[in-house]
């Protein structure tokens, strides 16, 4: 009877000690990593795993990927614009599942790295041309509103004008298209403005007013121009030189003046077009010896001035 209830006590006292002992922790299995990771093993895998886990080292955890941005855990640059998918969401803030985040014919990296333009704007620099249009058709510059800087954005003249973005004069006149634009005038058509840059200068024998041979060449040159821009008005300055009083050279420069007039007038050019004035002596002396004492030839002259009714003047 003894020994049966000493078995039964050494049994409980066993069983309290088995009780008051720590039971083991429960570990979690993971799934056995397959040789190849694919996107349905990572679906497998528990958030807080995903968090812990970058499978394609863009810096985005592939909790992330899956969960937030959409993009592919296993791929460093999703849309494979030349941006890691990290980059895309964290510096630039473009979509790193769409190639061309703006939509501009240029992909985000290339417009990062290349460009310099906004892969967030279709058109950095305002000017009217999405991005791709500048550098892939007009090769214009995409940071610059006006790339030839003739005062019109590269949109107008390309939409509006119809000229050319990269070159400031288009039709080759002198003007920019932007002065012409301004003036009304046509940025297509060299002709237009009319505008005449200079008229000859004729010569006269001493104390002579007629014109020679040698003149009358040179004025019908000049009657040419004038008559190929009939809004043009001209201006005959006369001279003479040095020799003899200031009130007969003052006559002699007058009757020089109308000459040349009278020589534009019945060869076509309207009298009302031209203003004739007798200035008397040449402002400058002649420059060189006057071995014969009849002055310089130089000085004996008739200058026709065109005068121009632009608001600009041409550059060349």
């Amino acid at each position: 009877m003894i020994r049966t209830y000493q078995r039964h006590l050494l049994t409980v006292a066993l069983a309290i000690v088995v009780m008051a002992c720590p039971k083991p922790p429960v570990v979690e299995e993971l799934p056995v990593e397959p040789a190849q990771i694919t996107q349905d093993y990572l679906n497998t895998l528990t958030d807080d795993v995903l968090r812990g886990r970058d499978t394609d080292r863009d810096g985005l955890s592939d909790f992330d990927e899956l969960r937030t941005y959409k993009t592919n855990p296993l791929v460093a640059d999703t849309d494979g614009d030349g941006l890691n998918d990290f980059v895309e969401v964290m510096n630039h803030k473009t979509d790193p599942t769409k190639a061309d985040t703006d939509g501009d014919g240029l992909n985000d990296g290339t417009e990062v790295n290349t460009h310099r333009t906004n892969p967030l704007v279709a058109d950095t620099d305002g000017d009217g041309l999405s991005d791709g249009a500048e550098i892939n058709t007009h090769r214009t510059n995409p940071l610059s509103a006006d790339s030839d800087g003739d005062g019109l954005s590269d949109g107008a003249e390309v939409s509006v004008h119809k000229t050319n973005p990269n070159n400031p004069d288009t039709d080759g006149d002198g003007f920019a298209d932007g002065q012409e634009i301004q003036m009304q005038t046509n940025p297509l058509d060299p002709a237009d403005p009319a505008y005449i840059r200079t008229l000859s200068t004729v010569n006269f024998g001493f104390d002579l007013s007629n014109i020679d041979t040698q003149a009358a060449q040179m004025l019908t040159e000049n009657v040419n121009k004038l008559k190929t821009a009939s809004n043009i008005n001209l201006r005959v300055d006369a001279y003479t030189d040095h020799v003899g009083g200031d009130q007969y050279n003052l006559r002699l420069s007058v009757r020089r003046a109308n000459a040349v007039r009278d020589f534009y007038v019945s060869n076509g050019i309207a009298e009302n077009r031209i203003q004739a004035q007798g200035l008397g002596k040449a402002p400058v002396p002649c420059a060189s010896d006057d071995v014969d004492g009849k002055g310089c030839r130089a000085n004996r002259r008739a200058e026709s001035v065109p005068m121009n009714n632009v608001q600009f003047a041409p550059r060349n």
